[in-house]
């Protein structure tokens, strides 16, 4: 059930901002008087299952969920309709249009992404404000893996600042390290303050796994608020309202070493003492191979987070601050993608990748958060100079009023040819790396 609210999660979000997108080429195509002869969600190939046709567009939904379309008259696009670009030019057909005219047809799809992305960070920010963990409400400190301890960090440390500016979102520190190149960690280690030099060797580590640092919870109490179905816990008879207090006799200070005494004893009995009611209980429980037992407990209150509220006013400016930094931080992600050093290239990833980023819940805060973020990487990537993007023509167009010098219909062919063939090649490589990423689990 996760894996398909995820799905539907995903297939939604993609829909609305495809439409958003093909709109804003429709709206400014019929500003122009040029005609849109298609307007379709998905590619109708080999056929649609819906079209309906209202003046001189036929509307509809495609068989493939692979993004959608356009065809406006005159122009090279992918559906390389070659039989009419070999009629005479046409009043109403893009390729007769003023240079700039087809400049703002072509830059349309782009600006309707990014403007939609600021009207829903404005209305989140509006109706939900902005909720996170602050870097001082962390008070058990942090929890780190093998390369958090060789990068210097220690389980319980407290993160003060980075290169000398305090931290406020906690989960904002990793990614402002791999975006911003910074230099300095300094911590608070049982009281003294400890500054931990940022290597750039652990780069290409923290792009590959960013989730080195999460904030440390203690162990009790652990009252269950939910036994799995089928589980091992559910079998030999853990109800929800117990309190777990020890595996096999050993009590555990903090959550985590829990989990690492569950780690250990894979596919093993180990006898849980639970407390039901006033009564004391060992129940004998055979983990699963993964080392789980299948117990939920509410952790939501352990740690206090923080809350900004915006009025609509408040949230006006805020919500156009907050895309913009999230398109900045976007762009800088192509310098760690293309630098040899960070690899970052392996960490591309595809449809998997991005409908990972949906909860497992549906939440529409959530939703519509992360709608507005792949609205701006969709209008970011679209105009990305590559041929077949909308990019790619803007680069020609822009040629074109330069040098009034129009490219040939020809050279817009093999263009249009030459850019689906890199952009089907990045399909493959991105979705190949998820792969590969499962394959490795």
């Amino acid at each position: 059930m996760t894996v398909l609210i995820k799905i539907l999660q995903l297939l939604l979000s993609l829909s609305i901002l495809v439409i958003v997108h093909e709109f804003g080429h429709y709206l400014f195509a019929r500003i122009f008087k040029t005609r849109v002869e298609k307007f379709y969600l998905f590619f109708d190939w080999p056929w649609a299952i819906f079209k309906k046709k209202y003046g001189e567009t036929e509307y509809g939904i495609g068989m493939i969920p692979l993004g959608g379309y356009v065809k406006i008259s005159g122009m090279i696009d992918e559906s390389m309709d070659r039989e009419q670009m070999k009629l005479p030019p046409q009043p109403y057909e893009f390729r007769s249009k003023k240079a700039w005219q087809r400049l703002m047809i072509m830059l349309g799809g782009v600006f309707f992404n990014f403007i939609f992305a600021l009207l829903i960070y404005v209305g989140v920010l509006s109706l939900w404000g902005e909720t996170y963990l602050s870097a001082k409400n962390v008070k058990y400190g942090i929890l780190t893996d093998s390369t958090g301890y060789a990068m210097g960090l220690r389980n319980g440390d407290k993160i003060i600042s980075v290169d000398g500016k305090e931290v406020d979102n906690f989960y904002a520190i990793i990614p402002d390290i791999l975006l911003n190149e910074r230099q300095v960690l300094t911590v608070d280690r049982s009281g003294e303050m400890v500054d931990i030099p940022i290597r750039r060797e652990f780069i290409p580590i923290l792009l590959k796994n960013p989730d080195i640092i999460d904030a440390r919870i203690p162990f009790g109490p652990f009252v269950i608020s939910g036994v799995a179905g089928e589980t091992p816990a559910a079998a030999a008879g853990l109800v929800q309202g117990d309190e777990i207090i020890a595996l096999d006799g050993n009590t555990f200070t903090w959550y985590d070493e829990f989990q690492t005494y569950l780690a250990h004893h894979k596919a093993m009995p180990v006898t849980v003492s639970v407390k039901r009611g006033d009564e004391l209980r060992d129940i004998s429980v055979t983990t699963t191979g993964a080392g789980i037992l299948g117990v939920y407990r509410e952790v939501a209150n352990i740690l206090e987070l923080s809350t900004k509220h915006y009025n609509l006013v408040e949230a006006i400016p805020a919500g156009i601050s907050k895309g913009w930094k999230t398109t900045g931080d976007y762009l800088k992600q192509f310098k760690l993608i293309f630098a040899k050093d960070t690899k970052g290239y392996e960490s591309l990833g595809g449809f998997i990748t991005i409908g990972s980023i949906f909860p497992g819940k549906w939440n529409w805060q959530s939703f519509w958060n992360l709608t507005a973020f792949l609205s701006l990487i969709l209008a970011v990537m679209n105009i990305l100079p590559i041929p077949a993007l909308d990019g790619g023509h803007v680069m020609f167009l822009i040629f074109e009023v330069v040098t009034g010098r129009k490219p040939s219909d020809k050279f817009m062919e093999y263009a249009q040819i030459t850019g689906m063939i890199i952009l089907f090649a990045l399909l493959i490589f991105a979705n190949g790396n998820d792969i590969l990423k499962l394959i490795r689990k």
